[in-house]
């Protein structure tokens, strides 16, 4: 009886060594940014993985104000569209760092300066989600749109 004992000590620490490091390695898993080739693509990042846990999808946010009126400045526009992602991030419990996807949707190609400069003050372009930037007709009024996926991990 002695012996079985010891077994089922031996038996129980073996497992739950091995579930502990599980939970750390599970914990250690960070986003990765990778990209194709030497260079360093400007402004977004190739391919991007993250560990399990929640993902949050956000439909398209213009750049209205809080108020719902619609500037005509594309840059107060791309403010507006940040600040509302941010809200929508901050309502499913996430941030701008837990971005990895984000879609832009322009309606002049010429304003891609702008969008970059104001985009740098709310993601890591350190270390920057994948994007696309497309250029198209939107609603009336709009000037930009933009669709973000996040992870936040468990």
């Amino acid at each position: 009886m002695r012996t079985t004992t010891i077994w089922s000590i031996l038996a129980s620490l073996t497992a739950g060594l091995l579930l502990g490091s599980m939970a750390v390695a599970a914990k250690k898993m960070n986003k990765q940014f990778l990209n194709i080739g030497d260079k360093k693509p400007p402004g977004y990042t190739h391919v991007v993985t993250s560990p399990p846990g929640k993902t949050i999808f956000i439909s398209g946010q213009g750049g209205s104000a809080p108020d719902g009126s619609m500037p005509t400045d594309f840059s107060l526009q791309a403010k507006n569209t940040f600040e509302n992602l941010k809200r929508c991030l901050a309502l499913a419990g996430a941030t701008f760092k837990d971005v990895v996807k984000i879609n832009y949707f322009v309606t002049d190609l010429a304003n891609t300066t702008e969008l970059r400069r104001i985009r740098a003050e709310y993601l890591d372009m350190q270390q920057p989600p994948a994007s696309t930037l497309v250029q198209t007709a939107l609603s009336q009024g709009l000037l930009l749109e933009a669709e973000a996926v996040a992870v936040v991990p468990e």
